[in-house]
């Protein structure tokens, strides 16, 4: 017994003696596996660093306009994307054109997979172009000649496709959103359907507890150390600043979770990793001025959705002057541009839905549940349903009336009606929505309001302080040279260099690594060691996390008593002015008036038309009580549009306009409306009939209506005298 006790206990010895040589066998192999994907990384950091222009694009191009040749130069140019093998574009459809966000990354990221933005248009038909930038900024180039050369590159797209039915579509992303709003304010001719993509826009938005980025304004004490940081450029803002900002935001992936994923799946996520770090590893630079402007009207004065920025000649940049289509798509996973940020400027600009309908807007909102801000613009496989439903239903959404839509993409399943009618395996429907449905995602009270409006304040008297003591000292101080080398010593650029072919200790790693592959000896899954470095690896990742949640609490703490103080606010002059609601745009007078103009315009418009302005109002007021719409019934009104002779087929442009006065007569005076149908449709007569035979086919072709729409349609064949549904579809 003894003897097979001790033959037991040798076994068990043995067999931890070879776990333990398996795992570190293995893990001695993973860490100069992982050195060398890091002198990877940090040799293409270098190479980066000495192009011209470089970017991380996946598809070809071929440069169109360089923007530091224009009269206003800016570091911006437009390039056309040249599709691959294979693929092919169709010169009816709209071009699309990606704009890259300049956030402190080098380009390409809306072009860095196949399955981005840009591979989502090219695979759609769609000319696609894309609007990138150099690192170095041309001098004394401000946000307002960004903003114009964008135009001209837009309107040098829609000159190159004469043959395109509709206005260029623009897909903005994160910084790039915000800028395409104000080009598309100041020019709203220019362009179709507006995607902006994780964009924040209304910069004072979010909840407590969940957004704590919004505070940094306010616990630095405003905008002075964005001046402090382009004096000690020379003139220049270094992006690595705007690197560091968002690395911080998270702990746990940038100090452990993104390095230790490398190292414990250095066989398959090597070339992932170098992706997106040679993305991440190339900051920019801007000019101080820009950057300055951006911190001061935007994150800390939150000036764009109030309406209080004025152009060089004094046009003030109203974002209730874009025609063209919005369409926000935002992510709950997002902590950089949660949704509030990315929604709640509409309710900065309007009191209720029926004020964007007056002013013919149509914004649509879609949310991704998990999706972090870069996955949302990088697409991917995470995001990659929703780019595809944008793009192929963008002239779904250009023929939409004026409101406010939430879009939803449902997978099709075998009991979906009139699956025929749908492009591909997902359901694109809009449903119309309130300004209480963004409401209820949080907003701010009336008591933060005021803390943002004293951070504003106090920005103001902190940065005049700098200007005048500091900045003329730290200015005479600084040269070009000096401001290079801090740029080459900042830390997000020395933990790339760190690990490149510069530092003479790597040399050696090449040849370990080589003889690691070529000797591999994988880990088993269920070594006891390895489940030990795992539970390791989850307890320094909770430990981060628990700091960086700490981090906030405090963060969002010191804000809240600070800025709350009655002193702080009586000293910034908010306590002169008890009733200020500093959150809302300036009630227009002009705007009001044409308002009014356009209601007793309407109230003519009634009896007005013919077949067509009937067929729609009646699908108006139908499909009213359940405010949606899909792509099926989109679907069916272009077969029906099809089939109509040329000198009767409505035009898109000329089908919304339709569609936007029929909505605006119905919610105008919903009895009248309906009433006054007979003046346009005449059953027997061969233009009523087949307007009334495309009205049967769309009403159902989204599917069963609801009792109250059956009720609508009992009505409207009442007053027509006419049969629109059979007993099938009545019961």
């Amino acid at each position: 017994m003894n003897t097979t006790r001790t033959e037991t206990d040798k076994a068990k010895s043995q067999s931890a003696i070879d776990a333990a040589t398996e795992y570190w066998t293995d893990a001695w192999q993973r860490s100069f596996l992982t050195l060398e994907a890091l002198n990877e990384r940090g040799n293409i950091h270098l190479a980066q660093a000495a192009k011209e222009v470089p970017n991380v694009l996946n598809f070809g191009s071929e440069l169109v306009l360089d923007g530091r040749k224009l009269e206003r130069p800016v570091n911006y140019g437009l390039v056309s994307i040249v599709p691959p093998d294979g693929a092919a574009t169709d010169p009816s459809k709209p071009p699309i054109v990606v704009v890259d966000p300049r956030a402190g990354h080098g380009p390409g990221i809306g072009g860095m997979k196949p399955d981005s933005e840009i591979g989502v248009a090219i695979r759609a038909g769609h000319p696609c172009y894309f609007i990138g930038f150099s690192p170095e900024p041309m001098p004394g180039q401000t946000i307002e000649d960004v903003c114009r050369a964008e135009a001209l590159f837009i309107e040098e797209v829609a000159r190159r496709h004469p043959k395109a039915e509709r206005n260029p579509i623009v897909i903005a992303n994160c910084q790039a959103g915000w800028q395409t709003m104000m080009t598309a304010a100041i020019r709203p001719d220019l362009m179709g359907p507006i995607l902006v993509v994780g964009s924040p826009i209304s910069y004072w938005a979010g909840v407590r507890g969940k957004n704590p980025m919004r505070y940094l304004g306010g616990v630095l004490g405003g905008t002075w150390l964005t001046a402090l940081s382009g004096d000690l450029g020379a003139g220049k803002f270094d992006g690595a600043n705007l690197v560091a900002n968002f690395e911080l935001a998270n702990l746990a992936n940038t100090f452990w979770t993104k390095e230790y994923n490398v190292y414990s799946n250095v066989d398959t996520e090597k070339e992932r990793f170098l992706s997106f770090e040679t993305w991440w590893g190339s900051p920019v630079l801007t000019n101080a001025g820009e950057m300055q402007w951006i911190v001061d009207n935007l994150f800390v004065g939150n000036k764009l959705s109030t309406g209080q920025i004025r152009s060089s000649d004094g046009l003030r940049i109203d974002l209730r002057n874009i025609k063209s289509p919005i369409v926000c798509f935002c992510s709950w996973g997002d902590n950089i541009t949660p949704p509030q940020q990315a929604l709640d400027w509409i309710l900065d600009l309007y009191d209720n839905v029926d004020e964007i309908v007056a002013n013919g807007q149509t914004i649509v909102y879609s949310l991704h549940h998990t999706i972090g801000h870069l996955g949302i613009f990088v697409s991917g496989k995470v995001a990659l349903k929703e780019h595809q439903e944008f793009v192929s239903c963008m002239e779904m959404i250009e023929a939409m009336p004026p409101g406010l839509y939430e879009a939803t993409i449902v997978e099709v399943t075998d009991k979906t009606e009139n699956r025929e009618l749908i492009d591909g395996k997902y359901l694109f429907r809009l449903e119309a929505r309130t300004l209480d449905d963004i409401r209820a995602f949080g907003v701010n009270n009336a008591d933060d309001e005021k803390r943002f409006a004293a951070v504003a304040r106090v920005s103001e008297v902190n940065l005049g302080l700098y200007r005048t003591f500091g900045e003329p000292w730290i200015r005479a101080m600084m040269t070009e040279r000096t401001a290079e080398a801090l740029r080459q010593t900042h830390p997000h650029r020395l933990r790339f260099r760190m690990f490149s072919d510069e530092n003479p200790f790597m040399a050696p790693v090449k040849a370990a690594a080589a003889e690691a592959r070529l000797n591999r000896k994988p880990v088993s899954p269920d070594n006891p060691f390895l489940a030990l470095e795992k539970r390791a690896s989850n307890w320094i990742t909770t430990w981060l996390e628990s700091l960086g949640e700490v981090r906030d609490a405090m963060t969002e703490a010191a804000f809240l008593n600070t800025y709350g103080s009655p002193l702080v606010q009586a000293a910034v002059g908010l306590m002169a002015e008890p009733n200020v609601v500093p959150h809302h745009i300036e009630r227009d007078l002009g705007r009001q008036r044409a308002a009014a103009e356009l209601r007793n315009a309407l109230d003519h418009r009634y009896e007005a038309g013919g077949a067509d302005e009937g067929a729609l109002r009646a699908l108006i007021y139908i499909r009213k009580p359940d405010g949606a719409a899909d792509e099926r019934g989109f679907r069916m009104l272009k077969i029906i549009r099809d089939t109509r002779k040329a000198n009767r087929r409505l035009t898109l442009a000329q089908f919304r306009g339709m569609a936007k006065e029929q909505l605006q007569l119905v919610l105008l005076d919903e009895e009248r409306a309906i009433t006054t149908l007979a003046k346009l449709l005449h059953p027997g007569e061969p233009e009523s009939d087949s307007a009334l035979d495309a009205l049967r086919a769309v009403v159902v072709a989204p599917g069963p209506l609801t009792q109250e729409e059956k009720s609508r349609v009992v009505r409207i064949e009442k007053l027509l005298g006419v049969k629109l549904m059979n007993a099938q579809v009545r019961n």
